[in-house]
């Protein structure tokens, strides 16, 4: 059977004109997705790339430490896709209380996105299950601070918005009015829980990630929040162990594709299409995550030898080289403050990465001179060059 548009236009009235919003079928398709062999051979290898990840992570010797800065990368990642011009090393500059190159609120958006996932992490750790109530959380904390944070965080949208254009009459996508979203979002909930039957993870996180997206519930933040979600079904469902998955990279990398394949679902069901393109994406990501992983294990590993051969000095360097990796934009003082070692014996621990090509100083002062961890930051800093 052909398929067909995946919802209805209604006509809407918004400043005294008339336009069509889009209003989703509920999922899944009614016309059940085609398993193909290709799409099936991506899925098969989507799945065996997350089990890689997961075991590459449980080797790491730090995970927690690994998943501070993967993290930070994601909402740099996820966050461009939206127009900041913030870096990763804008990011940690600012957490540093260092003055970023960029403006304030870019980096403070930045650091929301990181405040988001960590909560969202939380809940999901804790049991709570992925709904309506942990999306609104999820965006209150997105949008808690700075730009964005006068479009009512933490609730659903109450007025139109759209997508493109400078009204909803000129615009390239209207999603559903506001007196249907709760409609939409309580039947994306039910599939989102396997009602009204249980999906496959994957699958499911492709199709609900259309779905989120073409509702577009909050006045802000929707894209973020649904890239965020994915990771989040993949956790809480247990096929990810830890939140090392983020497809903002492959997404901003092919863009043009992944906007045009959404219209494609919604133009024409095609489903399976936009279904290659994810599996792709979680494939090639996983990857990308173990590359990331092992390239920061080798690089730990042979600094830390260099530092062992110092002899007597290496027992205060190793531990300020540690808080390095935590923070890789630092100052002695908060060196000594992070180790609880005293400033001279920091300093001279400081001079020692410093010969040794690990620490630069990136000032040129004689006083509070700030401290980075180049190679490190490199190897993360990988795709987070803003967007032109």
């Amino acid at each position: 059977m052909k398929r067909k548009r995946t919802g209805e236009f209604v006509t809407i009235s918004t400043v005294g004109e008339k336009c069509r919003a889009f209003v989703p079928d509920p999922l899944p398709p009614a016309l059940p997705v085609e398993m193909t062999p290709q799409i099936q051979d991506l899925t098969d290898k989507a799945l065996l790339a997350l089990g890689g990840l997961n075991f590459a992570a449980k080797s790491l010797p730090d995970l927690p430490l690994f998943l501070y800065m993967y993290v930070r990368k994601e909402a740099v990642l996820s966050s461009q896709i939206e127009g900041t011009q913030s870096s990763l090393s804008d990011l940690l500059r600012f957490e540093a209380d260092a003055i970023p190159s960029v403006p304030l609120d870019d980096v403070r958006e930045v650091s929301n996105y990181v405040a988001a996932i960590d909560h969202g992490m939380k809940r999901v750790r804790d049991g709570f299950p992925l709904s309506l109530r942990l999306i609104r959380e999820i965006h209150e904390v997105l949008l808690s601070k700075g730009r964005g944070s006068d479009k009512s965080p933490g609730e659903f949208r109450r007025s139109q918005n759209w997508i493109g254009g400078t009204r909803p009459g000129n615009a390239v996508f209207v999603p559903p009015p506001p007196d249907r979203l709760m409609e939409c979002m309580g039947a994306l909930e039910l599939f989102l829980h396997d009602q009204p039957r249980k999906t496959p993870v994957l699958l499911k996180a492709a199709l609900s990630h259309v779905q989120f997206e073409t509702i577009h519930p909050f006045l802000d933040g929707n894209g973020r929040v649904g890239r965020l979600l994915i990771t989040l079904m993949l956790c809480s469902e247990g096929i990810l162990c830890d939140p090392l998955l983020y497809l903002s990279l492959y997404f901003k990398s092919h863009r043009k594709q992944y906007y045009s394949l959404l219209n494609g679902v919604r133009d024409g069901g095609d489903w399976e299409s936009w279904i290659e393109f994810f599996m792709t994406a979680v494939k090639e990501t996983s990857e990308q995550a173990l590359d990331t992983i092992r390239a920061v294990t080798e690089m730990v590993n042979e600094h830390r030898k260099k530092i062992v051969d110092l002899g007597k000095p290496a027992a205060t360097a190793l531990q300020v080289h540690r808080t390095m990796l935590d923070y890789p934009f630092i100052t002695i003082a908060q060196a000594a403050e992070k180790t609880g070692i005293s400033f001279p014996a920091v300093n001279g621990a400081v001079k020692h990465l410093e010969d040794l090509g690990i620490a630069r100083e990136i000032t040129g002062k004689s006083r509070k001179r700030l401290y980075i961890y180049d190679q490190y930051i490199n190897i993360l800093n990988e795709g987070t060059e803003p967007i032109k």
